[in-house]
């Protein structure tokens, strides 16, 4: 059922459009204390786009891509601190955790086989959930989070 793939796609390339041409200092400029910025909201959902990929592709994710996943739930979804320091987060970082997240999760959605489907796994927010739950998740997630980006952009005292 490609479903998964086509909504995906659709709120990703519209979370996408949102960081385009953003600069370093845009990326990382904090609304209000307690909030994310643009640069740990994507980095966030690169994060759970390779938690979920992973789990169903069976992989154990090294290196970047471990840290990558770290910033899903890290100082998001629970006190740790956000595995990223502002200087790391530059638009051409940003840009490659998506790319390679994408790497992760989209062979996924392209091919939701049972197997895929039926993998449990903890979701970033706690609950056990399948595979079939991520999926459906990871098709408006991205979406979530460009509406908070476009708010931000959108908002007083954002860089110009």
């Amino acid at each position: 059922m490609p479903d998964f793939h086509a909504s995906w796609t659709l709120s990703r390339s519209r979370f996408l459009a949102e960081y385009e041409g953003l600069t370093h200092e845009q990326l990382n400029w904090r609304i209000q204390p307690g909030t994310l910025t643009l640069a740990e909201a994507a980095l966030h959902v690169a994060g759970v786009e390779v938690k979920f990929g992973s789990a169903m592709l069976s992989l154990e994710p090294e290196g970047e891509l471990a840290r990558i996943l770290s910033a899903g739930t890290d100082g998001v979804v629970n006190d740790k601190p956000f595995p990223y320091s502002v200087e790391e987060l530059t638009p051409e970082f940003v840009a490659d955790a998506l790319a390679q997240s994408k790497a992760v999760v989209e062979p996924v959605l392209l091919d939701p086989n049972t197997e895929r489907r039926e993998v449990t796994m903890i979701s970033a927010l706690g609950p056990v959930i399948t595979g079939e739950g991520a999926m459906a998740r990871l098709g408006f997630h991205s979406a979530y989070h460009q509406g908070q980006a476009y708010l931000i952009r959108h908002a007083p005292g954002f860089p110009q």
